[in-house]
């Protein structure tokens, strides 16, 4: 056999040639494989289907397994319970009590997702996990009192570990669950949960509310005070700065605003009068008359008089007249009208000093007027000096009856609003006690066993097909070996329906059987594979891979078509043929033909129910395994080979007996036999690298041992259409 390397793996190519010195040795024939290999480029469904279907007794078994631990763990798990209570946001809260005259019905803003995502984690804040602890009174169970972090951490951390909130949807709900092994306990916690979001928050607004508006009253009285200060400091800063103000302004300002009036009104007096005694003076130095001077003319007694002197001078003019100058009623009248003109005079004398006077009081009440407003603007001066340090008092009294009304509204708004504070949130459904746990959760637990069953099952199974080394179908030989493949040799009981039989017997008794049609399949490919192959020997890498079974069935099928064909049994530890016999112990067989002591016509045994010529070892035989490898075997398979029309040996393995690899130069073909998806690939190629490559002609490897119904389960190979024409066979 001639061994090619190709890619790093050494590839058997068998080789047959003549061997030298072996008379009728047939001529070399290369193989050459007939059917290209399956293209490396792709994936082949079909083989991967293969693979599974080989290895499904592996993958049921993990799928199996994992599905029992799965059973096992979800036993083994502790039940717990959830319950889950739901409570709802109020989205639009009606202000109920007005905060100041001008309120009226007002809708609230539509709470954002912020603020929801925020009352979703106020649910599990450190404050209502406080709050719920201390309504259930969990600090002092005596499980908790125990902890050596003590007996309110120990609560708060098993509350912390079992409740969960979440927001429903897109909705303004929120579901509250807790968990814990007793529904009861669970259902409870939740329940308490959803009651201090919802009633215990709307009682802690209220409390915060009273204590609101207690904080707001006292500082509010604080307030008042100090506004009452600041404003009693800035009348008496008025009062000690002589700031004193009325509605039209301030005292000083309105003194001097009168004064101003007073100055404006005697000045105008004081120049009246000093223009008319001015004008009467004047009057009196041009020499008009006394009683023609304008103020003295428009006085009454004056007008009197002068009515008086213009009767007299009439009278006077008269009586002169009639009586001339010296009359005396003439002097008379003279006298009467001088009396007349001096009252006259006295008059407008009187008038004149009247004038005088009056013009002097105009200029002393101007000049008194005008001291008072010089006094006044003094006055006014430093007032506006101390309005820097009013206006700083009013601003600080301002503030402080500013800042007293705000809170004062503040305070009136709160009161207004006491007891009539909502519920940021309503309970919309409360947790019940839980009827069926959880966790474990048996269908989840069975799903996920399912899939990891699936994935380490379908894994294992690839494991085990790429770990596995057998060989399974022809393409194995072929692809893998760079051999021949020969056929395959079923077991019985995949190919029969009948009860246990023994293979030998098997083909007389089944002649049209599946079984008999291997070994004809065999003779017609080692037949199509040599030329002028009489002496045929059957040989196997490792012991009880059916060499023995297959020499003696291919044997009594030859015999069966009308050949003359000899059976030698070349094993000399096992014996596998001579024991087939159960012959006479005494007989002769091979050992003794090539020792001399008996001659071949002599050792040959025939078997009576197909005329099969067999040659055996005899069990006593202790001989030299060196006749079997010497020139007596050679001389007697030469003289066998006149004999009969073919000769079938069945030889001891290859790698276990040196002596086989001898045996096998003797033939004219070779025959290795594999055990079905037993037989290690690495044993047959370490078996086939052993064999001298122009000395040993390898016919090719045949398969034994083949289960046909799980053969054509897999899909592949040769037998995998068994199904499809197994009906031909009886």
């Amino acid at each position: 056999m001639r061994r090619s390397r190709r890619t790093g793996v050494n590839t058997a190519v068998g080789l047959y040639r003549n061997a030298g010195g072996v008379p009728g040795m047939a001529p070399a024939l290369a193989f050459e494989p007939r059917v290209p290999p399956p293209a490396t480029d792709r994936v082949d469904l079909r083989l991967l289907l293969a693979v599974f279907r080989r290895r499904l007794g592996v993958f049921l078994a993990v799928l199996l397994a994992v599905l029992a631990a799965g059973f096992v763990v979800t036993a083994l798990q502790p039940r717990t319970y959830t319950a889950r209570a739901e409570v709802t946001l109020n989205s639009r809260p009606q202000s109920v009590a007005p905060t100041s005259t001008s309120d009226g019905p007002q809708q609230a803003a539509i709470p954002s997702e912020g603020y929801v995502d925020t009352q979703v984690a106020v649910v599990t804040s450190e404050a209502n996990l406080a709050a719920v602890a201390e309504s259930l009174g969990l600090a002092r169970e005596e499980r908790f009192a125990k902890s050596p972090a003590g007996a309110q951490a120990a609560a708060l951390a098993w509350l912390r570990k079992g409740v969960v909130a979440t927001r429903i949807g897109t909705t303004y709900g929120i579901a509250i669950t807790f968990e814990d092994s007793d529904p009861a306990r669970a259902a409870r916690v939740a329940n308490t949960f959803a009651q201090q979001y919802t009633a215990g928050a709307l009682e802690a607004k209220r409390l915060a509310a009273r204590r609101t508006t207690t904080t707001i009253a006292e500082r509010l009285e604080q307030l008042r005070q100090q506004a009452l200060a600041d404003t009693a400091a800035v009348q008496r800063y008025r009062i000690g700065n002589n700031l004193l103000s009325t509605t039209m302004g301030s005292l000083t300002e309105q003194e001097i605003s009168s004064y101003n009036q007073a100055v404006t009104t005697a000045r105008a007096e004081a120049s009246e009068d000093g223009a008319r005694l001015d004008a009467a003076r004047r009057q009196l130095a041009l020499g008009v008359s006394a009683g023609g001077v304008g103020e003295v003319a428009s006085s009454a007694a004056v007008g009197s008089l002068r009515a008086q002197q213009a009767a007299a001078a009439t009278e006077l003019a008269s009586l002169t007249a009639r009586y001339g100058p010296r009359h005396p009623d003439v002097l008379r009248a003279k006298a009467a009208l001088g009396a007349i003109d001096a009252r006259i005079a006295d008059e407008t004398q009187r008038v004149i000093s009247s004038l005088e006077a009056r013009a002097r009081v105009s200029q002393q009440r101007l000049a008194s007027l005008t001291g008072s407003l010089q006094q006044s603007r003094g006055t006014l001066a430093q007032n506006n000096a101390a309005m820097v340090g009013l206006q700083d008092l009013e601003k600080r009294a301002e503030t402080s009856n500013a800042l007293y009304e705000s809170y004062l509204n503040r305070f009136k708004e709160l009161t207004a609003r006491e007891g009539t504070e909502q519920a940021d949130a309503d309970l919309l459904h409360p947790a019940a006690a839980p009827l069926k746990p959880t966790s474990p959760n048996v269908m989840l637990n069975l799903v996920l066993s399912v899939a990891l069953g699936l994935g380490l099952g379908v894994a294992a199974a690839f494991a085990a097909e790429m770990t596995f080394s057998g060989l399974t179908t022809g393409d194995d030989i072929e692809q893998r070996l760079g051999v021949r493949y020969l056929g395959s040799i079923p077991t019985l009981g995949s190919v029969s329906r009948g009860g246990e039989k023994v293979p030998m017997t098997a083909l007389l008794e089944d002649p049209r059987s599946a079984f008999a049609e291997s070994f004809r399949s065999l003779r017609a490919s080692i037949a199509m594979n040599t030329t002028q192959a009489r002496i045929i020997a059957l040989t196997s890498a490792l012991p009880d891979e059916g060499k023995t079974t297959t020499s003696i069935c291919l044997a009594r099928s030859m015999a069966l078509s009308g050949d003359k064909v000899l059976l030698i049994d070349g094993d000399l530890r096992r014996q596998g043929v001579s024991r087939f016999l159960r012959g006479d112990a005494e007989r002769p067989g091979l050992m003794d033909v090539l020792s001399g002591t008996a001659s071949f016509e002599a050792a040959l045994v025939v078997d009576p129910a197909t005329g099969l010529n067999i040659l055996p070892l005899a069990e006593s035989s202790n001989k030299a395994p060196e006749l079997l490898t010497g020139d007596e075997m050679d001389r007697m398979l030469a003289q066998a080979r006149e004999m009969f029309d073919a000769i079938i040996i069945d030889t001891a393995p290859v790698l276990p007996i040196a002596d086989a690899r001898l045996m096998l130069r003797k033939a004219d073909a070779s025959v290795f036999v594999v055990r079905w998806r037993k037989t290690p690939e690495a044993a047959l190629r370490s078996a086939l690298r052993l064999l001298p490559d122009d000395r040993v002609q390898l016919a090719g490897v045949a398969l034994t041992r083949v289960d046909m119904r799980k053969q054509a389960r897999f899909g592949y190979g040769d037998d995998a259409f068994y199904h499809s024409y197994k009906r031909y066979y009886a």
